[in-house]
């Protein structure tokens, strides 16, 4: 049994930050691992996704320059560092995971977590 379990969101104001963290627990950390986001009434978008030995990673455009994902294996756990956040970030995010690189068709990827919201006000 796969279970990844987020933490670390959050209520910031424009322009703040926030870590989300996914701690995987139930098989070897060995996947690629990533994030994806779904704001109410959207689809579920892909955010950026990590291969498993960290040296390599991809973003969406929109978090580019932004946004920063890394990964602990001694740990278990990914870490998304959110900075400079706009409204329009505001969404429900989901930690993922899969044998291949992750997106943009979240449809096709085995594993996810329960979501953790991040709201971001004006």
């Amino acid at each position: 049994q796969v279970q990844l379990v987020e933490s670390g969101g959050g209520l910031v104001q424009a322009g703040g930050s926030l870590r989300l963290s996914c701690t995987v627990a139930g098989r070897t950390f060995s996947w690629y691992m990533g994030w994806f986001r779904q704001a109410p009434g959207k689809e579920r978008e892909f955010v950026a996704t990590i291969s498993w030995s960290g040296g390599s990673a991809n973003y969406a455009d929109f978090v580019k320059g932004r946004f920063t994902l890394s990964r602990d294996n001694t740990k278990n756990t990914m870490y998304l560092q959110m900075n400079s956040l706009k409204p329009e970030d505001t969404a429900v995010y989901y930690c993922a995971s899969g044998p291949s690189s992750l997106g943009p068709d979240f449809r096709i990827i085995p594993y996810w977590g329960q979501g953790t919201q991040v709201t971001v006000s004006s």
